[in-house]
């Protein structure tokens, strides 16, 4: 199976797992499809009949909301059998939202955004210790890196010299409520890495090219600049392979209801499925699909820079206009 073709069945899964269970964070999954896919058909070391091998490679999920994505991987690589992901969510079910150790080829629960980095960090340094060849690869959100754990993490990994350590950013540029920039800036990502130490790979995350050279330059670095921890940041679009999904915040919460939200969504990454793949679900898209009618949410500005507004008069009009204060009232009161 090559990686374009298991990204595509974490894309197809995520749908389906996050549609029958109502589950969220479709638009993390899609984002991040890739660089899961890449990992486990390219570079990670592992034996999907014996999961808890000692000599196999590390991976930790920190942005643990985008958990069916590893779950998929893992059920199409063999660790479990693909019919379980339908219990994604459900109650008694191994398959958590967020990921869960319970899962034969996870190495770490994760959940809280900001730990996984210093866990990763730790198993680094304990390979490091005792001589062991195996590495350790962690897939972080942008958002996430607001978080103060990770760069205390990142100044460990450096002052360690964990050449052993691999992080990549899945920075999709979106995080909680709004774009990054709107959020808690974090540009210029790159130099702030740079500066803790660490060797930086600036790639499309979304483009399997991009991340084959990504993980060739690694090697490469570590002859020329040794002993540094590397972080690949791979810019990705949140919701990508499904256009109406793509760059808009709402479906970081939602998933793809009955309806146009579900029928068009399967049949958008039907038209980029390729070669060789099967859907298990809706073998040849979905026919006679729902569309959405004109007064349905597609292809509004629901970022929270957008819809809340921060006007003062106008704001200001609308509490006295509930509570029947005059504006002067309330003008004075803020400003105490």
């Amino acid at each position: 199976m090559t990686s374009e073709q298991l990204a595509w069945k974490i894309r197809r899964h995520g749908v389906e797992m996050t549609h029958l269970s109502g589950g969220s964070h479709i638009g993390a999954i899609l984002s991040v499809a890739d660089i899961v896919a890449f990992l486990y058909t390219n570079v990670l070391r592992y034996d999907c009949k014996n999961p808890k091998w000692e000599e196999r490679d590390r991976f930790i999920l920190s942005k643990g909301h985008a958990g069916a994505s590893i779950y998929a991987a893992l059920a199409e690589c063999g660790f479990f059998s693909i019919e379980e992901l339908q219990t994604h969510y459900a109650d008694g079910s191994r398959l958590s939202g967020h990921v869960s150790h319970h899962v034969p080829g996870v190495d770490l629960s994760t959940g809280s955004l900001g730990h996984g980095l210093s866990v990763a960090a730790g198993m680094a340094y304990a390979a490091k210790k005792d001589g062991k060849k195996w590495k350790t690869y962690v897939v972080l959100g942008d958002g996430e890196c607001n978080e103060g754990s990770v760069w205390e993490a990142a100044l460990f990994a450096n002052h360690f010299r964990l050449n052993n350590l691999v992080a990549i950013v899945d920075h999709n540029h979106m995080q909680s409520l709004d774009f990054n920039e709107n959020t808690l800036e974090i540009e210029d990502f790159g130099s702030k890495w740079k500066s803790f130490g660490w060797n930086v790979i600036e790639i499309d995350g979304n483009n399997h090219d991009e991340l084959k050279i990504a993980f060739e330059r690694i090697n490469e670095l570590e002859n020329k600049i040794p002993h540094k921890p590397t972080v690949i940041i791979a810019n990705t679009i949140k919701g990508f392979g499904i256009p109406f999904m793509e760059n808009d915040i709402l479906w970081h919460y939602r998933f793809p209801h009955d309806g146009w939200e579900y029928d068009c969504a399967v049949n958008e990454l039907h038209k980029i499925k390729p070669e060789g793949v099967l859907d298990i679900y809706t073998p040849n898209g979905v026919d006679n699909p729902s569309l959405p009618k004109e007064n349905d949410d597609i292809g509004n500005d629901h970022t929270f820079s957008y819809t809340w507004n921060t006007n003062y008069p106008e704001r200001m009009r609308r509490v006295c206009a509930k509570s029947g204060t005059s504006e002067k009232v309330h003008k004075e009161e803020e400003d105490k």
